[in-house]
């Protein structure tokens, strides 16, 4: 059964699930994946190193999938920034009206791309409510809250999902999508009870079938914990969160007992180049690589055609569940009491009877005093 939110009315998609840009994951491979099982898939603009490339890989991904896709164009500190006037313009010339956009500074960006005849439908990611509220200003359709959960980019404020969207839901003129935390059809219906349209998903979309990363990290996420993440680069105001292998961990020992706190120290450990090679030869270890703390919760590696169609059928059963519980009379309880009468309804507890003239252990032990009850 299609949802109808704003993102499924808006986008012409079956599930209000978008596979969320992931540096040298979103290929065509996973974005038409994502797409031809319902969701809406994203090609990551800045893993093509060229715009001309991109518009190879926009084009492979069209033979490939008849749905709606989009692109990711993330903007980036750097000192010699890509060129992201020419990706955004190769983005509409190859007709991709679909765009996700984050990172810093991305006015000239969405003002490019709403200039076009028609205009993009633009997915602003967020981490604080405040800057969601500057990306409205600029005219963005969807807003993408990234909860503290999330992996890579988490912001500077600490704020998990559970209060993000329900303070999105107070705040925002626009329709918003829940990012970060989430890998079920149990978490998409919490998110559209909170008030967003839909989720994002990246961390979980990596470990499919058709995510092309090596199969062993694909099993690493399986068999991972949701304790199994680090946050590094804090110190310097740029947090990330990854998968806690021996080289985050290393970097996380930098970071904190550095007496320096140059950047030069912990770089070599967070290189992009060689989180990049992890996802090509399997070594889990052999460099930094973003993982969210859904890790936790996944536990298989389907297709997205089958991960797709349980995350909708587990969300249609678990709003008609949620439903179901408002009923037209209070329910009797099912607790039966004792009369005080009865010696067995005196409390007690492993530390011992409070009874007439005797002291309360367990009040001492919590400050009360040692007055007799």
């Amino acid at each position: 059964m299609p949802f109808n939110t704003a993102l499924t009315r808006k986008l012409g998609i079956r599930v209000p699930v978008v596979q969320g840009g992931m540096q040298w994951v979103g290929y065509a491979e996973l974005a038409s994946a994502v797409s031809n099982a319902g969701g809406l898939g994203l090609l990551t603009a800045l893993t093509q190193p060229t715009p001309e490339d991109l518009r190879k890989e926009i084009r492979r991904c069209k033979t490939m999938t008849s749905n709606p896709f989009g692109v990711n164009l993330t903007l980036l500190p750097a000192l010699v920034p890509p060129d992201y006037a020419a990706y955004a313009r190769v983005i509409l010339e190859e007709g991709i009206r679909i765009v996700e956009t984050a990172g810093n500074s991305p006015g000239p960006v969405i003002k490019q791309l709403k200039a076009a005849n028609p205009p993009c439908v633009i997915l602003h990611k967020c981490t604080t409510i405040r800057h969601a509220m500057s990306a409205v200003k600029l005219g963005v359709d969807f807003l993408s809250i990234d909860g503290f959960e999330c992996a890579g980019h988490v912001g500077e404020s600490d704020i998990t999902n559970f209060i993000l969207l329900s303070r999105a839901r107070q705040s925002l003129g626009v329709p918003f999508i829940a990012s970060g935390g989430f890998a079920d059809g149990q978490g998409l219906a919490a998110a559209l009870s909170l008030g967003a349209e839909g989720i994002n998903m990246g961390t979980r979309f990596m470990c499919t079938v058709e995510a092309p990363i090596h199969e062993n990290i694909k099993k690493a996420i399986v068999e991972a914990e949701e304790t199994d993440t680090e946050l590094v680069l804090r110190r310097w105001r740029n947090t990330t969160r990854l998968f806690a292998n021996k080289v985050t961990k290393d970097a996380v020992k930098i970071e904190r007992e550095s007496t320096t706190g140059k950047f030069e120290e912990i770089a070599p450990y967070v290189s992009g180049k060689r989180g990049r090679q992890v996802f090509e030869n399997g070594d889990k270890d052999f460099g930094v690589w973003t993982a969210g703390q859904v890790i936790g919760l996944i536990h298989d590696i389907p297709t997205c055609s089958v991960l797709v169609k349980r995350i909708e059928k587990e969300a249609a059963e678990t709003l008609s569940k949620t439903a179901s519980l408002l009923v037209d009379e209070v329910p009797a309880g099912d607790i039966v009491g004792k009369s005080i009468k009865d010696p067995s309804a005196n409390p007690t507890s492993e530390h011992g009877a409070v009874g007439k003239g005797v002291n309360n252990p367990e009040a001492q032990v919590w400050g009360i005093g040692k007055s007799k009850l």
